[in-house]
């Protein structure tokens, strides 16, 4: 490497440390959560597994009414699971589906 690429790379690096040295940080307040999944069977199981991943609103966003029970509920878990890489116990499932069956 001769001497004026070895002058041109200090100087970038010293310039670049300059402005790293001179960042502030950007500060910004989030909104309040308002969201919270409903009391029901369960609650804490959900909890513990359902918001590391999503808030309670992404269960408002799905299908609900008769028809969106039970066998709605196991497949949407199971998708969490298998396609998302949900983190959730096996003995977990079914109370999780308990939960949201009997809650939405």
């Amino acid at each position: 490497m001769n001497r004026s690429m070895l002058l041109a790379i200090t100087v970038f690096a010293t310039g670049a440390a300059l402005v790293a040295v001179n960042a502030k940080p950007f500060t910004y307040d989030l909104p309040e959560d308002k969201a919270a999944f409903k009391p029901g069977p369960n609650l804490e199981v959900v909890q513990g597994n359902c918001v590391s991943c999503h808030s309670s609103d992404y269960v408002l966003t799905q299908p609900q009414g008769p028809k969106f029970k039970k066998d709605f509920w196991e497949a949407e878990v199971t998708k969490m699971i298998k396609v998302y890489g949900a983190p959730i116990d096996d003995k977990d499932v079914p109370k999780i589906v308990e939960y949201l069956t009997a809650t939405y």
